[in-house]
């Protein structure tokens, strides 16, 4: 779809900086500055031919595009690098490490940490860098696990995949298909680490499915204190868990078993409708599509809903390069940035592009992976938080309420709303209960921060008061006592995490705000 979709040149763009929103090197960085800092860059900075800007050392990317870190007069013997700048993929936050690694092994990983008990730093791990929060922040030791992506074992009976932490699931869906298997769901990215995907909840939608962290049978965590841990549901059942969604927080994660399901095709159909029929039809919607979801318009009625469904037709696409980049990207960057100035065009540009781009039915089909995921447009901030689905529709038309009541108060299109099963898992937003996940969203057009705090703080007063939980990897105001109520296994996560991190190892400021 147009509005989610984004443009491959904005792509290749990025990717002249840094490959899935990766960590990147600022020339003009003292490696004395070792403090979490908020970027909210209005350009792009310099960028060196191989898409890395060296400093004392250099970083250049293999075929793969992962990060190649070459020993200089700033490395450790474990092959560390200083003079280190983070920036996740929307460039709204980022983190000078006091050190950098990339291990090739798990002793490699232990000698990291244990230098790190030695000296008491803290470690981070980050994966392709796309969560829109500074839960992968550190001024300690960050890890890239991109060399340890391994394909392990594939249990083609079984239909399970072991894999290294640092696989990317876009390299994973290739070897998967080698095999004839796929995942059963995927989120819209997948430039993410298996790691990074299940330790921040990551989701799709479909009643039928859980998070992408219920796909996990098993996995090995590696503590403080460099101790392996094998967990499954017959083995460590706590830490496994809790270990699902691990927020960075219990240890590194090592490797991933995957339940996975025979390869399969979809079809995807989006059509328009209104906010009224899709909320008094939306149990007939439910039923109708195995991945159902909708996209709401802001400041109008307009709805584009979203089925995709197993199909044997052959791939087929309703794209073109036209309307999705030139209309779909660049004019409605131009809009938006003009919105800037004159807010009361909001409410026109998302009526206008939903005509443009969304009045009309499509269809097109191909891989699973291919139809789950899709590019991002330009830079953006989101809010996603998940409430009991039965809450969907009064949760939604008090938005709307909010909006109309505030007219100072503007909102970008869409509001995407997707639907999830309930499971076990003890920090899932979904824990325990079937929900509903809906999506805000703010552009920042040409690198331009667009005023939000009223709609952020409107809208978590309104999924506060919901029962809502937010997304772990996306930016929020919650703290411990906020999650101790809204988590009723909370505690007993923290119990397992002091046990595993007795130190603080694995924190950070971002996790000091949900712990303490």
């Amino acid at each position: 779809m147009v509005a989610v979709l984004g443009c491959q040149l904005d792509y290749i763009r990025n990717e002249l900086q840094f490959r899935n929103g990766g960590p990147t090197w600022d020339p003009d960085l003292e490696t004395s500055e070792a403090k979490i800092r908020l970027q909210e860059a209005s350009e792009f900075p310099p960028v060196h031919p191989e898409g890395r800007q060296p400093y004392c050392g250099s970083v250049t990317t293999d075929k793969a595009g992962h990060h190649l870190a070459h020993p200089a007069k700033t490395c450790q013997d474990v092959h560390g690098c200083k003079g280190f700048q983070f920036q996740n993929w929307a460039k709204t936050y980022g983190c000078c490490p006091e050190m950098y690694y990339q291990p090739t092994s798990v002793e490699e990983v232990r000698e990291v940490l244990a230098l790190a008990r030695q000296q008491n730093k803290r470690v981070k791990v980050v994966g392709g860098g796309h969560s829109p929060s500074d839960i992968a922040c550190t001024d300690g030791f960050m890890i890239h696990m991109g060399k340890m992506n391994r394909v392990l074992q594939v249990d083609t009976k079984k239909k399970q995949v072991k894999v290294e932490a640092g696989i990317l699931l876009a390299d994973l869906h290739l070897q998967l298909d080698k095999h004839g298997l796929a995942m059963s769901n995927l989120g819209a990215v997948s430039d993410v680490t298996v790691a990074g995907v299940i330790g921040s909840g990551t989701h799709n939608t479909g009643v039928k499915h859980g998070i992408l962290a219920t796909q996990v049978v098993a996995l090995t965590l590696m503590t403080a204190d460099g101790t392996v841990l094998e967990c499954s549901e017959s083995s460590n059942v706590d830490v496994f868990q809790a270990a699902r969604v691990h927020l960075g927080c219990l240890g590194i994660i090592l490797t991933v078993t995957l339940q996975c399901v025979p390869q399969f095709h979809l079809q995807e159909i989006s059509f328009p409708s209104t906010l009224k029929e899709v909320l008094d039809n939306l149990d007939s919607h439910l039923k109708k599509s195995e991945y159902f979801r909708f996209l709401w318009f802001p400041h109008s009625e307009n709805v584009s809903i979203i089925y995709q469904d197993h199909t044997n037709k052959p791939p087929s696409s309703a794209s073109s390069w036209f309307w999705d980049c030139a209309i779909g990207l660049y004019l409605l960057e131009f809009l938006l940035w003009i919105s800037t100035y004159w807010p009361f065009l909001v409410g026109w540009i998302n009526r206008f592009f939903f005509w443009l781009l969304f009045s009309h039915k499509k269809k097109s089909s191909n891989l699973s992976h291919k139809i789950f995921t899709y590019e991002c447009r330009f830079k953006q901030h989101v809010q996603d938080w998940a409430i009991p689905r039965e809450k969907t529709k009064e949760a939604l038309l008090e938005l709307k309420a909010m909006l109309e009541a505030h007219p100072h108060v503007v909102a970008h299109f869409p509001v995407e709303v997707r639907f999830t099963r309930g499971d076990e898992i003890l920090l899932s937003p979904c824990f325990q209960r079937d929900s509903c996940y809906m999506n805000i969203i703010m552009y920042r057009p040409y690198g331009k921060d667009v005023p939000r705090l009223d709609y952020w703080q409107a809208y978590e007063t309104i999924m506060k008061k919901f029962g809502g939980r937010p997304h772990w990897a996306k930016a929020h105001n919650c703290t411990r006592k906020d999650f101790e109520k809204m988590y009723p296994a909370f505690r007993k996560f923290c119990d397992i995490r002091e046990k595993l991190d007795p130190t603080g190892m694995f924190l950070n400021p971002y996790l000091e705000k949900v712990f303490y």
